[in-house]
């Protein structure tokens, strides 16, 4: 077992004040048999009330409003993670079914169903082996590219260009997965030395979620810590909000993972 300590930092510039806005932050680990959560700070500035529930697939988050004039928005999640190192995330329950379907930005056009069926896994004597051998495969055929896209791009097109970020390996990854018919769900979370937040995803293996990262082509280790899942990137999204202003906005992120040692 591990301890890491986290910090997200968030912080939004507007170019004319705005007078009010809504906002949801899904910024707060899970908690699963590979993950604790030890302890947490929040805070929101401009200082204002905000509640906390989960969403629609279990993920913590926290919502409210502002309705004083403000150009800056700012949110800090810092806390302590233990990593229980095991080699599943959770056991399957009845929602699974909803992650075999093509949806969002994991739905596979003709580049991407051409690339699928070129290869053959048959030998793979169970769904974990393919995921193994998928993940191999994409890291060897995709180009990690600072830059090279945007949060709306979707599986598809980002295979198109041969290039992205690790947000473009999960959804190219779940779209293969749930092509070979395997439930997969994307994943939205740190790990150290990123410097923003990270993307993976997990695989219905038997009946078990394992967690594979097709962008370091390795499992989830204890350098990760998860913060949300869903059918794509739009679902775990750390930030969405409604603002009523015109002008242009400026986000800037910070991510800080890092080992400590454990009390005791």
């Amino acid at each position: 077992m591990s301890v890491l300590h986290f910090e997200y930092k968030m912080e939004i510039n507007y170019e004319e004040y705005i007078s009010r806005c809504f906002f949801t932050i899904k910024c707060i680990p899970r908690e699963d048999a590979r993950q604790h959560l030890l302890g947490i700070e929040l805070s929101v500035l401009p200082e204002t009330e905000y509640s906390m529930g989960e969403d629609s697939f279990g993920n913590r988050q926290i919502y409210g409003s502002e309705t004083e004039p403000h150009n800056q928005f700012l949110f800090q999640s810092i806390g302590d993670v233990e990593i229980i190192q095991t080699d599943y995330e959770e056991i399957s329950d009845e929602t699974a079914g909803i992650f075999r379907i093509p949806h969002g930005k994991c739905i596979p056009g003709s580049r991407l169903s051409e690339y699928y069926q070129s290869h053959d896994f048959s030998k793979c004597k169970s769904p974990y082996e393919i995921c193994m051998a998928w993940m191999h495969k994409l890291h060897r055929d995709f180009s990690y590219v600072p830059g090279a896209t945007q949060f709306h791009t979707g599986a598809e097109e980002a295979w198109g260009m041969g290039r992205g970020v690790c947000q473009d390996y999960a959804h190219i990854y779940v779209t293969l997965l749930r092509m070979a018919g395997i439930p997969a769900r994307y994943v939205c979370g740190m790990i150290i030395g990123e410097g923003a937040s990270h993307a993976w995803a997990e695989a219905l293996c038997g009946d078990k979620w394992v967690a594979f990262d097709p962008t370091n082509d390795c499992l989830v280790s204890d350098q990760h810590i998860k913060i949300g899942h869903g059918r794509d990137a739009a679902d775990c999204a750390i930030n969405r909000g409604l603002i009523w202003n015109n002008g242009v906005q400026l986000q800037k992120i910070a991510v800080l993972v890092e080992k400590r040692e454990k009390d005791g």
